[in-house]
């Protein structure tokens, strides 16, 4: 009896930290031809999921014009490419709309994730 009351306490007391563990994403919307993803793709792809902010929030590549998976609420259809989408469970918390090069970048999507973290 009492093993089942602990565990039923511990189980209630982790349930919030589960809760508050949300799965980040980075979305990536891109065409052919885009030449700022071109660049995007030169000078950040090759070391993003080895930073931190690649840990925290994986990229995840989609096209422009394809349809939205239906796993993915946005606040508005992304127009320019390429629009970095930050999502927290699918939903999205943040935005980068064009590349400004990777000395802007990576403190635009720092904030982005040290934001989408403390809600």
């Amino acid at each position: 009896m009492a093993a089942r009351l602990l565990l039923s306490l511990l189980v209630l007391a982790l349930a919030p930290l589960r809760a508050a563990a949300a799965e980040l994403e980075l979305l990536m919307f891109e065409q052919p031809g885009c030449v700022y993803c071109a660049a995007w793709d030169q000078e950040i792809a090759p070391q993003y999921p080895l930073t931190t902010e690649g840990k925290a929030a994986p990229l995840r590549r989609l096209q422009l014009r394809a349809p939205l998976p239906p796993d993915l609420a946005l606040d508005r259809p992304p127009v320019f490419t390429p629009t970095f989408v930050l999502v927290a469970d699918g939903v999205e918390t943040g935005r980068i709309e064009g590349y400004p090069g990777a000395d802007f970048f990576w403190p635009l999507l720092a904030g982005l994730i040290t934001e989408a973290k403390a809600d």
